[in-house]
């Protein structure tokens, strides 16, 4: 049940006429269990458009009355002359979110039980069989970012042993690598983050670094998660002893010192985006001045009147790029191929004291809140992505919708380069929209347009002492170099030498960019091993990679009650049901966007086949990922059984 703070009558009729409507109204239809605050005179009449649906399409004298309605049946909830009404089932919650959103586009019936996790009126934890004793296994997880501090609460909460190995100095993962200007997430701050970690205190709808860094800290710090840590602990190599029944694991600090380690299980927590790529460029080491990658970006470099170069327009450079612009003496920048930049009118917002008010004292208006964001920068895009053999433009889209996107985002293209349309060849991408991961516009077109501002897509040939030089013999002065390459993505694991049952490595198994998966968690041969945002996990059609890993820890977490059952020391998944399952993927991939041949993409490895996103929607991996069949798995039997888990 919501609990009653205090708040005063002036503050809380203030923070009312900033509410987003559809989201109070939402919360109101379940505190008082009475749907006709949304089904009745205030139902939302219009879709998310650029106000973030605030209006609810209503009228301004039907919106005064619905927040003046609203402050009453608030004050005297607040003053208990009423108690909440019971939670709404999985129906209603995608019934009530379907009249919120205002959209004729229908919602899957099958979305309840997602949304009853996601706002907590359903329990996302593996419950133990009754009457299970829990008994003592070890297990190490990899990496201290979002992936392993979730993994950690988990297992504390089950009440299984646990050690967390990072190679950093502290928590937060690539939040504590990555601190380049403007470096922040792409998706909204009350959907990236845990669900049973929500804030209201959020100070941007879209989180900066510094604050993301914060929230994972306060995560560790809440659970008490810090004391399982071993810092400065990078793991080299990982193999199975099948005598043991336990992996045996290699970890190194930087000063050189080995030390190894047992446990029952291990899982990785160590995610894609934590190995920076170095493109090979002729003559990169020779350059002078300062040189970094995003990812080891140097604060104690000042780029104020200096002439600084970039590499790369993906993710990092969107964000860096006009952050930097102005300050520098002059920016160049060095374009492979242009990219979709989407606006978003919150993206540079920072939230009000009001909103922060609304989500701290307005019963269910957070969970509201972030379930109209589960759909709207989740599934609702995914059938925009999918291949429609019969459409007649596959070079410019894969369906009719896609095109309707391609226009939208063509036009609003046009418009941020103003007087500058000369520069609309360079900027346009020729691609279906979201073929690449789709970015979100940081001012970067309104930034190529400025005078000190220079957007070459000739290749780079050579780094020199202090210039670049482009494929047609034109060297670019440079006082500072940036790579904005990316990351490693497609080589899973990084460096991580694991070998299995067989004794074969992952990498033998892999080869060098060629990671699978069964759910993109688990390998055969290589028992009590899990992956969290492995191969083909990534919602790239939208969503929160929190989420992902809330669902594969869940059934990750099930798989390791199975172990602490005492009655089996491993489990393998069947090569058959790995096998079957990667057909399957892989057929669905067929009929993505990322199979377009029209663009390079990280996504691809290679050979070109798509290893990182996930062809399935978030409800779809939902379903695959929330129970656990042990008939995939070959589980070998205990031959001693385990103690019980002390404490």
């Amino acid at each position: 049940m919501p609990l009653r703070t205090e708040i005063g009558d002036d503050e809380l009729r203030s923070a009312l006429q900033e509410a987003n409507l559809p989201t109070l109204l939402a919360a109101l239809a379940q505190l008082t269990g009475d749907d006709t605050w949304l089904t009745g005179r205030y139902r939302p009449t219009s879709p998310l458009g650029v106000d973030d649906h605030d209006s609810a399409g209503l009228t301004p004298e039907l919106q005064a009355q619905a927040r003046a309605e609203a402050f009453t049946v608030l004050r005297a909830w607040h003053d208990g002359e009423f108690e909440a009404a019971p939670p709404p089932s999985p129906e209603r919650l995608t019934e009530m979110l379907h009249v919120s959103l205002g959209s004729s586009q229908q919602l899957p019936a099958d979305l309840g039980g997602l949304l009853a996790e996601e706002f907590g009126v359903a329990d996302r934890d593996p419950v133990p069989p009754p009457g299970m004793t829990i008994r003592h296994i070890e297990v190490l997880v990899i990496g201290a970012g979002l992936s392993g501090l979730c993994a950690a609460v988990k297992l504390k909460r089950a009440g299984i042993a646990f050690t967390i190995l990072d190679k950093n100095p502290a928590v937060g993962g690539t939040w504590l690598e990555n601190v380049y200007p403007a470096c922040g997430v792409d998706t909204p701050s009350h959907l990236y983050c845990y669900s049973f970690a929500q804030s209201p205190s959020w100070s941007r709808y879209f989180a900066k670094r510094d604050e993301l860094y914060g929230y994972l800290e306060e995560v560790a710090d809440h659970y008490d998660l810090r004391r399982h840590i071993r810092f400065d602990s990078e793991v080299e190599t990982m193999s199975w002893d099948e005598d043991t029944q336990q992996w045996r694991v290699t970890v190194r600090s930087s000063a050189g010192e080995r030390d190894t380690l047992t446990a029952n299980a291990v899982i990785s927590g160590v995610g894609l985006l934590n190995r920076p790529s170095i493109p090979a460029i002729p003559g990169l080491e020779t350059f002078a001045g300062p040189s970094m990658h995003t990812a080891n970006w140097d604060t104690s470099v000042d780029v104020t009147g200096k002439r600084v170069l970039v590499i790369g327009t993906g993710a990092s450079a969107m964000q860096l790029v006009p952050a930097i612009a102005g300050t520098a003496a002059h920016v160049t920048v060095f374009q492979r191929s242009p990219q979709w930049g989407l606006p978003n009118p919150n993206y540079m917002r920072e939230t009000s004291e009001a909103t922060r008010t609304l989500m701290a004292h307005v019963p269910f208006y957070l969970g509201w809140y972030r379930l109209r964001l589960v759909w709207n920068f989740g599934d609702r895009l995914y059938p925009a992505l999918q291949i429609d053999p019969d459409w007649p433009h596959p070079e410019r889209a894969v369906n009719r919708s896609n095109d309707k996107h391609r226009e939208y985002l063509t036009e609003y293209i046009r418009s941020e380069l103003g007087d500058r349309q000369d520069l609309l060849d360079k900027c346009l991408p020729t691609y279906p929209p979201y073929g690449k991961r789709p970015l979100l516009d940081n001012g970067w077109f309104r930034t190529m347009t400025r005078d000190d501002v220079t957007l070459c897509t000739d290749p780079v040939v050579e780094v020199r002492e202090h210039s670049v030089v482009d494929a047609n013999g034109v060297e670019h002065p440079a006082d500072i170099l940036v790579l904005a390459t990316g990351f490693q993505a497609v080589r899973v694991l990084g460096p991580m030498e694991v070998r299995g049952r067989s004794g074969k490595s992952l990498r033998e198994v892999w080869g060098e960019d060629d990671a699978r998966a069964y759910l993109g968690t688990t390998v055969p041969d290589f028992p009590n091993f899990f992956l969290l945002l492995g191969p083909n996990t990534f919602a790239a059609h939208g969503g929160s990679a929190a989420l992902t890993i809330e669902m594969q820890v869940r059934y990750v977490m099930s798989l390791l009650l199975t172990l602490a059952s005492g009655e089996t020391s491993s489990i393998e998944v069947r090569q058959e049901v790995f096998e079957a399952y990667d057909r399957r993927i892989s057929d669905a991939l067929t009929r993505t966007i990322w199979s377009h041949p029209g663009m390079t993409t990280y996504y691809r490895n290679a050979a070109g086949r798509i290893v990182i996103p996930m062809p399935w929607t978030n409800v779809e991996f939902w379903q695959m990922t929330h129970d656990v069949n042990l008939d995939d798995f070959h589980l070998t039997p205990a031959t001693d059984p385990a103690p019980v888990q002390a404490g």
